[in-house]
């Protein structure tokens, strides 16, 4: 068993000393690409300044005979793009695979100063983040790193959902963690094979209104997910980590994803994954305050004063409770403004004019 004071002592000799807090940078939008794909790997210059991450994806959509070519091309991309504020993350295959040494041998000791996160899938227990966290100090040790990469862990396993808690607190390597919706769905043995959003069978009715059972009975479709975000949410915030929402599969049904990720939003979650462009408006629309809730935060938060007491703004009641949810709400505002000039003119005239400025 380790010692706390442990906890932050470099895994390796030579390797950089691990993180005191993760550092909150935008990231509404985590935008895979296939490093294997050419065409893809041309646009990265183009789409990197539209979003706040850029994941090259060597796991599930990567073809056993493109692994190779997917992991070069990552490697080609890091080391020829300025990336400028964009974080780039990277996805590498499951820890049970014939690939994943390689991969994070080649990617530590070539691009290593280039890499943010580096996101593991099919995370099951903290003994799995150990491992990780062990091979990379070595690797950085060897690199020269002066800086630690951090880990993201995905959740699609029914182990990884039990054992959440435990995940999220296995490192001061860890970033965040995201719902892996389709795995866990399989690993679940649950009877849908949409990749997110919610299902036309999970629903609840209400109650007969006569002796005809069918009759004037409405039905509300309910969301698979709740359980499982809110769960995540709860053990990401208890470690001082990030949750996001995965996957949402049907590029076409835009305004399920945004009902989708909205949701995620309202539960705490900072982001979510984009498959296509189409849906990176789609993720920073949500994840983004709107400027009129920003303005009615920095109202709520200038009449408070220190954040103590009570005071009375429209005829509801704020107080210290209040003034904290506000403070979320202002804060993460403070961070997209400092990123995206357009938000920052939204927020700063919608201020304006709540406080008659």
């Amino acid at each position: 068993m380790r010692s706390p004071k442990d906890f932050f002592a470099p895994l390796a000799i030579g390797a950089p000393e691990p993180v005191r807090e993760i550092p909150f940078r935008p990231s509404r939008m985590i935008h895979f690409f296939d490093p294997s794909n050419e065409k893809m790997r041309a646009k990265v210059p183009d789409i990197a300044p539209k979003v706040d991450v850029l994941l090259g994806n060597l796991e599930d959509a990567v073809a056993a005979d493109r692994k190779e070519a997917a992991r070069a091309g990552l490697v080609e991309v890091a080391k020829s793009t300025d990336f400028g504020q964009t974080q780039l993350w990277t996805r590498v295959n499951s820890l049970d695979s014939p690939w994943v040494l390689d991969d994070l041998i080649t990617l530590v000791t070539e691009i290593g100063d280039k890499l943010d996160v580096i996101m593991v899938p099919k995370v099951e227990g903290a003994q799995d983040i150990h491992y990780v966290d062990r091979l990379l100090a070595q690797l950085e040790a060897r690199a020269g790193l002066t800086r630690p990469l951090l880990v993201h862990a995905i959740l699609e396993t029914a182990s990884g959902v039990a054992n959440v808690e435990e995940i999220a607190g296995a490192s001061p390597r860890m970033q965040g963690i995201s719902l892996g919706p389709a795995d866990l769905a399989a690993s679940r043995r649950m009877k849908t094979t949409r990749v997110g959003g919610g299902h036309p069978g999970y629903l609840v009715r209400t109650d007969p209104v006569s002796d005809d059972l069918h009759e004037g009975r409405t039905t509300a479709q309910q969301d698979l997910w709740h359980y499982t975000v809110a769960r995540m949410v709860d053990a990401c915030a208890a470690h001082g980590i990030l949750p996001y929402y995965g996957p949402y599969g049907d590029i076409k049904d835009v305004v399920g994803c945004e009902d989708q990720f909205r949701n995620a939003f309202l539960l705490g979650c900072v982001g979510a994954w984009s498959l296509h462009p189409v849906q990176i408006d789609i993720a920073k629309k949500v994840f983004s305050p709107a400027p009129e809730d920003v303005a009615w935060a920095r109202r709520v938060i200038a009449a408070m004063g220190d954040g103590t007491g009570a005071v009375m703004i429209d005829g509801k009641m704020q107080d210290d409770a209040t003034f904290k949810q506000c403070k979320v709400v202002a804060d993460l505002a403070d961070e997209l403004a400092a990123r995206d000039p357009e938000l920052k003119a939204a927020y700063d005239a919608a201020t304006k004019e709540a406080l008659g400025q």
